[in-house]
């Protein structure tokens, strides 16, 4: 069997007296979409950040595609990596937030080219026709020249999604990224993430979106209390959850 492309293993977070994430299990597959759901609170965005090195973990250990994440081995020892280090270990993951954090000073394309060009030290030609590429596959070709303040909430996050894929990174995450979203622009994110998953592109999604979770993802997980409580199929997770708590959860989203 091939190498799954994260692995969490009893990965543990505190912030201060609070035990935010309780030895959190999981494990993705190279081109699989897990959908995370659960209560606010419950530590879903906590270990998204800790998945890329946002917030450093307190026990545990994650690995993306093999690499462990923070560390290096020497020995029987586990040496912290430098910041520059992690900074390199972070390109692995692309992340979308619930806010589209947008320099509000730059076009929709100098947005998707900063990145690349700035830190990745890429060609800007190249990266140029890279990012128009990536504004049509969102549905925003002829956004090219707008700013932030131009564009509608929706359109704002799938430049955001053309940021992060800008990157070339080997999975994206996704932190709720309809949430700040007014519920008719919801749909129009959605479809790019449909289509980025059907692109074979290894995903992780904290949502409260169960339809999408449904449709799209291979697996779903749900967490309360900084822990993983139940995870599955969407059938098993979402149409049959065996755990109580799991059960009160979706119902009170569906009612």
């Amino acid at each position: 069997m091939s190498t799954p492309m994260i692995v969490a293993h009893e990965v543990q977070k505190y912030y201060g007296g609070f035990h935010a994430l309780k030895g959190v299990n999981l494990e993705v597959e190279a081109g699989a979409v897990t959908c995370i759901v659960g209560p606010s609170g419950s530590g879903k965005s906590t270990f998204l950040r800790c998945i890329n090195q946002l917030e450093s973990i307190d026990g545990g250990a994650i690995w993306v595609g093999g690499e462990l994440l923070g560390y290096r081995r020497r020995g029987d020892q586990l040496i912290e990596l430098s910041d520059g280090e992690i900074a390199r270990q972070r390109l692995a993951g692309g992340m979308v937030f619930q806010r589209f954090n947008l320099f509000a000073h730059m076009t929709a394309l100098q947005n998707i080219m900063e990145g690349p060009v700035v830190v990745q030290k890429r060609r800007r030609a190249e990266v140029k026709e890279e990012a128009l590429a990536l504004l049509a596959r969102v549905g925003l070709a002829g956004k090219a020249d707008a700013y932030p303040s131009e564009l509608s909430g929706g359109q704002q996050q799938r430049v955001a999604i053309a940021r992060a894929l800008a990157m070339r990174p080997k999975l994206m995450l996704f932190d709720e990224p309809t949430s700040a979203l007014d519920p008719e622009l919801v749909g129009e994110v959605l479809a790019v993430m449909k289509d980025l998953a059907k692109s074979g592109m290894t995903m992780i999604v904290v949502t409260h979106e169960l339809g999408f979770a449904r449709e799209v993802s291979n697996r779903v997980v749900f967490m309360d209390g900084g822990q993983v409580i139940e995870a599955g199929t969407p059938g098993e997770v979402l149409a049959r959850p065996q755990h109580r708590r799991t059960q009160e959860f979706i119902a009170a989203i569906l009612a």
